[in-house]
């Protein structure tokens, strides 16, 4: 069948899969909860790309093949983990041996801390503490294998009153929906003003409710009036804003209205001397799949049919007004997105035609190796059993010492398949040598790469220069994103009001990835010891080196005042150069030597003799 239509996008790499070129096409039965009429068409190659990518991680992408009618065959398709093999891999490598929070201007202290130095010490422990209660780390795990295998994640953060913290969540990208202005650039760095998170909910037959579909929207608005928990004329649950009887909005405490324009204002904890007009709305509601109609996408849902949840502190989400200025909101690449594009491309994309090949050689491989175990065996001349109700000869099967007996002219011939057997399995380590190469994770990177192959050390980090190169590019595409995160982390504790959380400009932070590969930690020393004794490296720099190439510290600072507590000979160094004895004993984290003079014991007359 000749193509159709040459699409051009973020998915494109999926084109040769007919399924996923044209979702909607007729008999693609395996989409039908994808098709649904609230999916917007713009998104829906984005989902069919997603639950493809599902498939290859748990070996399914045979069964869909063979569902989809892509290849009938599919199911008899040996699939043996290389693609889930693949993803954690890579997820191994970037998120390296640990992942620390730090806040800028909180490593480098001295005894005599400033105000901003101490501040900055003090965010960092609480983010660290924060961290650690919403087990961070496995967020992270959760996260990023997402984004690795999806090329999008999705966080969400949340102010908990009951607990006194933000929640973290993680969600599969595939229930996000960004909501972009139809003139705006929709640009990798831009943020949306309108986010959904929908999914159907199936019906619940015991309980009497029929197949819903939900949907959470968080958006920047202009700040409204107080609101309060009111009831619809259906009597269902929503918002009621408040007016006085002159008709004036009734502010919520802090806010200001200006009278010309009518704009309510804001002042945010962390822009104490700027007022601002927007806030972040949250509305969740449910509706059910047979009152929507075909004209009824996500994006504008008719409100009129919609059934608000309420939270548990009674709260109707119905706009609540979350006292924010931001989406708590973060979508994650795995990839630095292309000019105009917002999405992020799986580390898989471009081996996923080899994943294919390499599934095939492996299911010829299965079948010719069954024929080489248990050979083909033609036999001449040979006195076969006969079944004595029928007269024909009986079936005969090749066991450990059976033993026939041939004529003078009979031979016995096998067919011998050793040879092709051997050249699928040369093609595999072919096509393995090809994805490691195009996935630059590179043969050493997957562990294939024959040890003794490597001459020497740097014939091994030559080796794994696109690794490296990879992770970086990885890790850019991150960061900036997880900035926002913990300044989001840090701004909705202070909207809490969260106990030791002060007011004020939030503090840049950033999570920091350890090293990706093994690290020589004798060299590293070694390099330390001699730049430190030298002059030309800090002691601060010197600690920070050591903790990137995974010596158990876990304060910078307290190991740099255990260091210089000992280090009595460049105290006396100090002392000979600035004869200052109070900047010594301060070196030494000695206290101060007091100015009075010391009592001296007198020995009474009757013990002198």
């Amino acid at each position: 069948m000749g193509l159709r239509e040459l699409i051009t996008d973020v998915w494109s790499w999926l084109d040769y899969k007919p399924a996923v070129a044209d979702p909607r096409r007729p008999g693609r039965n395996t989409w039908a909860e994808l098709t649904r009429s609230w999916v917007p068409d713009e998104d829906l190659r984005r989902l069919a790309a997603y639950r493809l990518l599902a498939a290859y991680d748990s070996n399914q992408a045979g069964q869909l093949a063979a569902v989809t009618g892509d290849d009938e065959a599919g199911i008899e398709r040996r699939e043996l983990g290389d693609a889930s093999k693949l993803v954690d891999t890579a997820l191994g490598y970037l998120l390296g041996s640990q992942q620390v929070i730090s806040v800028a201007g909180a490593e480098h202290t001295d005894d005599d801390p400033t105000a901003e130095v101490a501040a900055a010490l003090a965010v960092q422990d609480k983010l660290r503490a924060w961290a650690e209660k919403e087990m961070l780390p496995l967020r992270l795990q959760q996260a990023e294998r997402t984004a690795i295998l999806l090329g999008d994640a999705v966080y969400t953060l949340a102010w908990d009153p009951a607990k006194g913290r933000v929640l973290l969540r993680t969600w599969d990208p595939g229930l996000y929906f960004p909501e972009w202005p139809e003139d705006g650039e929709q640009d990798g760095a831009e943020f949306p003003l309108r986010v959904h998170l929908a999914w159907e909910l199936p019906e619940d037959k015991r309980r009497g409710l029929k197949a819903r579909l939900r949907r959470v929207t968080y958006e920047l608005g202009a700040i409204g009036p107080a609101s309060r928990r009111g009831a619809a004329k259906d009597g269902n649950p929503a918002r009621e804003y408040l007016y006085t009887d002159s008709g004036d909005p009734v502010l919520v405490t802090g806010d200001a209205r200006n009278a010309d324009t009518g704009l309510i204002t804001r002042t945010y904890p962390w822009a104490p001397t700027r007022r601002s007009p927007w806030t972040c709305y949250l509305t969740d509601a449910e509706w059910d799949l047979d009152d929507l109609k075909y004209a009824d996408l996500l994006y504008d849902l008719p409100m009129h049919k919609a059934r608000y949840r309420v939270r548990a502190d009674g709260e109707v989400l119905d706009r609540l007004d979350l006292m924010v200025d931001f989406i708590p909101v973060v979508h994650i690449t795995n990839s630095i997105p292309a000019s105009g594009e917002h999405w992020g491309k799986p580390s898989v994309a471009t081996v996923l035609q080899a994943l294919d090949e390499l599934s095939a050689t492996d299911t010829d491989s299965s079948g010719a190796s069954a024929t080489t175990g248990s050979p083909i065996i033609g036999l001449a001349g040979a006195r076969l059993p006969i079944d004595r109700a029928t007269g024909q000869p009986l079936p005969i099967k090749v066991r450990a010492g059976t033993v026939w007996q041939l004529n003078d002219n009979g031979r016995m011939d096998v067919l011998n398949t050793a040879a092709q057997l051997a050249e699928l399995r040369a093609r595999v380590d072919h096509i393995l040598d090809r994805i490691a190469a195009n996935s630059r994770l590179t043969a050493a990177g997957l562990g294939t790469l024959d040890p003794t192959a490597l001459p020497s050390g740097y014939a091994l980090q030559l080796a794994l220069g696109p690794l490296d190169s990879l992770v970086a590019a990885m890790r850019l595409a991150r960061s900036h994103k997880y900035v926002v995160l913990l300044r989001m982390v840090q701004r909705l504790h202070q909207a809490g009001q969260a106990e030791g959380w002060p007011a004020g400009e939030s503090l840049p932070a950033q999570l920091m990835w350890g090293p990706h590969t093994p690290t020589d930690r004798a060299a590293v020393l070694d390099e330390v010891v001699k730049a430190i004794g030298a002059g030309v490296l800090s002691v601060e720099t010197g600690v920070r080196m050591l903790i990137d190439a995974g010596y158990p510290i876990d304060d910078a600072q307290a190991e740099i005042e255990r260091i210089q507590a000992r280090a009595f000979d460049a105290a006396a160094r100090l002392a000979d150069a600035t004869g200052d004895n109070a900047a010594v004993r301060e070196y030494l984290g000695l206290p101060e030597r007091s100015g009075e003079i010391p009592a001296t014991p007198l020995i009474p007359v009757e013990e002198r003799d």
